[in-house]
């Protein structure tokens, strides 16, 4: 979860810093360079009224016109040499009153021919088109007009270079970037211990209900930090976990007294069948039936006794060799498989390791060992193969018998469920359940499926980490 909501708070954060830096950049790039244009408005005002004298002499014939001219241009030349910047004084047809160098032209198109027939309407340049740090041959023109008796006679132009200006507006972006990385950095390491906040109950709440559902009934929630909801939400599961694991502990109490109680009245109620069978003809099929009967409820009593217990019991994991195990077990069973005909064979690696309970993982592996020999008919085979595939030891137990339906393999391991072509064939249906409560205990599975052309396969899936492990 945490890899899904921290990219996106992330996501969320730099926009955020982006919405705003971008528009801080490009006013802190129009703050330098208006900057700039009210400092060349400024010269030019300067320039303008010089103009002024030199035009109103010129217009009035007086014999000093061309030492004001000159002046004019000695002050364009000494403005041009110490700033580097171009300056020119021009009448309304385009011919200089005066400019440094002289070489420069009025542009004629573009954003400069615009500037001029604005400046000769009688407006400044206020607003000449941006210049950007990348915009190495730029250069910002502007141009105001030269009034003399509330006509314009002619323009004051000046072309500034920009590398001035471009490195003071780089600079301020790299301020700026190193203020939102720096930001981001801040938002990332909030983002992370917020998440990190609200989602640590989570991921309680999670193990906690997963050691549940593979059940370790006994998992809770600790106290943690977190939102509210969070800590409200954690105090319920452990109520609901308490609730489920007394009412679960009831069911298991009252399962293992009843068959417990249940077996002395049983035990007498044979007892007397058997004294009423001395009083009855030999070969009986009544008395026969009354005892087949009395023995399957006995065996019943038993296997519910033992589910309890199983369901009940704590296991004590430890480091196991599966491979020995299962091959004690396949040796304890061959007898019977001789005596009923079948071949009982053991495969697969002879040394895997896993953590369980070998006492657990003994009865679970002989239930499902006798339910393969009881379906599987003389002549044909059972196999037992050991394997270890990643972080789990497997114990395949395959036979020939008549196998099961899809439907009726996802019944196979309720309690009391037998399928409807099996009913003749001794057995509660309590076995395999007994078997998955016992692997359960220590973190291990059960599960079926066909065995082609027939018969069934049963895997037993034990863990090879330890409790500790992550």
């Amino acid at each position: 979860m945490r890899a899904r909501l921290l990219p996106l708070l992330v996501i969320l954060m730099a926009g955020t810093l982006l919405a705003l830096g971008f528009p801080l950049a490009v006013s802190l790039a129009a703050g330098q360079q208006q900057r700039v244009v009210v400092d060349r408005i400024d010269d030019s005002a300067r320039f303008a009224a010089l103009a002024q004298f030199v035009i109103d002499a010129q217009g009035s014939g007086s014999t000093d016109a061309d030492a004001r001219r000159d002046l004019l241009q000695l002050e364009l030349a000494r403005y041009q040499e110490l700033y580097g910047i171009r300056v020119g004084v021009f009448h309304r047809d385009d011919n200089a009153l005066a400019r440094s160098p002289g070489w420069w032209q009025l542009p004629r198109s573009g954003e400069g021919h615009k500037a001029l027939q604005e400046a000769l309407a009688g407006r400044r340049s206020h607003d000449p088109p941006q210049v950007w740090p990348w915009q190495t041959n730029g250069r910002l023109l502007v141009v105001s007009p030269v009034v003399l008796d509330g006509d314009v006679v002619a323009v004051v132009a000046t072309e500034s270079p920009t590398d001035l200006m471009r490195g003071r507006i780089l600079r301020g972006w790299l301020l700026i970037a190193g203020g939102l990385a720096a930001a981001m950095l801040v938002a990332f390491g909030a983002a992370l211990r917020l998440t990190s906040w609200v989602l640590k109950p989570v991921q309680t709440l999670d193990a906690a209900a997963h050691g549940i559902a593979t059940g370790r009934m006994n998992s809770r929630v600790a106290a943690a930090s977190g939102p509210p909801e969070l800590q409200r939400l954690a105090h319920s599961f452990n109520e609901m976990a308490d609730n489920v694991e007394e009412a679960l502990e009831q069911q298991r109490a009252f399962v293992a007294d009843a068959s417990h109680q249940l077996r002395n009245p049983l035990a007498a109620l044979l007892l007397r069948i058997e004294l009423l069978a001395l009083e009855l003809p030999e070969g009986n099929e009544e008395i026969a039936s009354v005892r087949t009967e009395g023995k399957r409820l006995t065996q019943v009593l038993d296997d519910l006794l033992d589910l309890a217990l199983a369901e009940h019991a704590s296991a004590e994991i430890s480091l196991t060799d599966i491979g020995a195990l299962a091959a004690e077990r396949v040796a304890a069973w061959r007898p019977y498989a001789e005596e009923k005909g079948v071949r009982l064979t053991e495969t697969g690696r002879t040394a895997v390791t896993g953590w369980a309970d070998p006492i657990a993982l003994s009865s679970a592996l002989d239930a499902v060992i006798d339910n393969a020999l009881k379906f599987t008919p003389a002549g044909e085979a059972v196999e037992v193969t050991v394997s270890a595939e990643g972080r789990s030891a497997r114990v395949v137990v395959a036979d020939r018998g008549p196998g099961l339906t899809e439907d009726e393999l996802q019944r196979v391991g309720d309690r009391f469920w037998r399928s409807g072509r099996h009913q003749n064939i001794k057995g509660s249906g309590l076995g395999l359940s007994i078997s998955r409560a016992l692997l359960a205990a220590g973190g291990g599975t059960l599960s079926y499926e066909t065995n082609p052309p027939h018969g069934l396969r049963v895997t037993v899936t034990i863990p090879r980490t330890g409790p500790e492990a992550p």
